[in-house]
């Protein structure tokens, strides 16, 4: 099993998740941070860790999220690897709470 970052990701990008990780499995977009699955050991630190509680056990996402197995997998192969904590985006505070932002993700 592995843990995946869903749509509350986007356009926030709060990178707590990252400083955690012992196996440097986040991987940094335009506006999303994804986790590699196959790099991930399930080792849980990162879930606590997400202010906007973004990141999720993949046997365990909310309805609707599922895509985000496939979206993290794909875009972890491209993107490159991230292992310090960054600043969140500028306006994360106001994405936080928005709903239905998967077309806002950049790619």
């Amino acid at each position: 099993m592995t843990f995946v970052v869903t749509e509350a990701c986007i356009k926030c990008k709060y990178t707590d998740c990252v400083e955690v990780c012992p196996v440097d499995c986040f991987h940094e977009g335009p506006n999303f941070l994804v986790i590699d699955p196959d790099e991930c050991i399930d080792c849980t630190l990162c879930e606590p860790e997400c202010p906007i509680e973004a990141i999720y056990p993949e046997d365990d996402l909310p309805p609707g999220q599922e895509v985000f197995i496939e979206i993290n997998k794909e875009l972890s192969e491209v993107w490159p690897v991230i292992t310090r904590m960054k600043e969140p985006l500028p306006e994360a505070d106001k994405w936080a709470e928005v709903k239905d932002k998967i077309d806002l993700l950049e790619k």
